[in-house]
C-alpha cells in the first residue's frame, strides 16, 4: 500500500489533542534547529494542541531544555519533555523493574561526562569496570568513535557477567549530515557478545505509556511525529498510537533525497515495507 504524503501537520491536526514529537531529526539536527521548526511549534500551540518532546537522549530532561534554549527554542514553545535518560534515572531510583531491582550500587559509566546527570543524585558510585556491579551505557565519548573502540571494555563486562543499562536505544543519528554512533549500537554488540541488556526509550512501549500519563489524554487523540522507522514509528505502532514519518531525517539517504525534499512514492513505500513499520502518513519536514 502507498504511504500518504501530507504537506503539513495542519492537514491531520483536527483529529488530535496532543503531539508526541521526536527531537533529533525532526526539530533539530543535533546542533541547530531546522528552518521553520520554531514556527511549527508556535502553530501547534496556537491551534490549542499539547506537545510532549520525546527523545532517545541519554541525559535528563532539563539538559534537553537547555539545549533547546541554545537553539533559540524557548521553554514557552512546548509543554512537556521526556528523555530516555530521564526514564533510566527514574528506574534507577525506583528499582521496580526486576532487571533494575537486582543491580548493585557500583556502576561503570560507558559514556561521556555530559551524560553523568543520568545517575547523579542517586545512591550510586561510579567505579572502574573491574569493580562495577553493572554498566550504564550512554554512548561513545566522541563522534569519531566506533563500536569497535568499546569492544575491549565490553569483553571485560561479559567476562564478569555485568548487566548493561542502555540509556539510548538509537544505533545512529545524523549530526549535521554526519552519521554518529549511539548507545544502542554498543548495546547491540554487547548482547551479541552474550551480555544482558535492558533499554529504556523508543521503541519500548513503556516510555510511551509514561508520555501518555504525562499528557493525560486519550491514546487515540495523540499523534507521534518522528524520523526513525525502527524507533519512533515502531514504538508508536506498538503502543497503538498513530504516527507521522518525517522523511528528512535518518532515512533521507535511504530514500534518495536531500533533507526537505519529498521522496518518490514507490521508493517511500519500499523503504517503509523494508523496515516493517507503517505510519499513518509521511511528511517531508516538520512543518504546519
Amino acid at each position: 500500500m502507498p504511504v500518504r504524503m501530507i504537506h503539513g501537520l495542519s492537514e491531520v491536526a483536527a483529529g488530535f489533542d496532543a503531539f508526541i514529537l521526536d527531537l533529533w531529526g525532526v526539530v533539530h539536527d543535533g546542533v541547530e534547529a531546522y528552518p521553520g521548526a520554531r514556527d511549527t511549534l508556535a502553530a501547534i500551540r496556537a491551534a490549542g494542541k499539547k506537545t510532549l518532546l520525546l527523545s532517545n537522549a541519554p541525559r535528563r530532561a532539563d539538559a534537553l531544555v537547555e539545549q533547546m534554549n541554545r537553539m533559540g527554542i524557548g521553554r514557552e514553545m512546548y509543554d512537556l519533555v521526556l528523555s530516555s535518560g530521564e526514564a533510566v534515572h527514574m528506574e534507577l531510583k525506583r528499582r521496580t523493574d526486576p532487571f533494575y531491582a537486582k543491580l548493585g550500587s557500583r556502576l561503570y559509566h560507558m559514556g561521556p561526562e555530559r551524560d553523568e546527570n543520568v545517575f547523579q543524585g542517586l545512591d550510586l558510585v561510579p567505579v572502574d569496570i573491574e569493580h562495577a556491579d553493572f554498566i550504564l551505557n550512554t554512548g561513545p565519548w566522541d563522534v569519531t568513535e566506533t563500536v569497535e573502540d568499546y569492544v575491549p571494555k565490553m569483553k571485560q563486562g561479559v567476562a564478569r557477567s555485568l548487566p548493561m543499562i542502555c540509556a539510548n536505544p538509537d544505533h545512529v543519528v545524523i549530526r549535521q549530515g554526519q552519521r554518529v554512533v549511539c548507545a544502542g549500537a554498543l548495546a547491540a554488540r554487547y548482547a551479541e557478545m552474550g551480555g544482558r541488556v535492558s533499554m529504556r526509550g523508543k521503541p519500548d512501549p513503556a516510555i510511551y505509556d509514561v508520555a501518555l500519563e504525562m499528557l493525560g489524554g486519550a491514546r487515540n487523540r495523540v499523534l507521534a511525529v518522528g524520523d526513525a522507522l525502527h524507533t519512533d514509528i515502531k514504538g508508536a505502532n506498538a503502543s497503538n498510537i498513530r504516527s507521522i514519518f518525517v522523511t528528512q531525517g535518518i532515512h533521507a539517504e535511504e530514500l534518495g533525497i536531500r533533507p526537505g525534499d519529498e521522496p518518490d512514492s514507490d521508493i517511500l513505500r519500499q523503504v517503509v515495507t523494508r523496515h516493517g513499520e507503517t505510519p499513518m502518513a509521511a511528511i517531508a519536514t516538520f512543518r504546519w
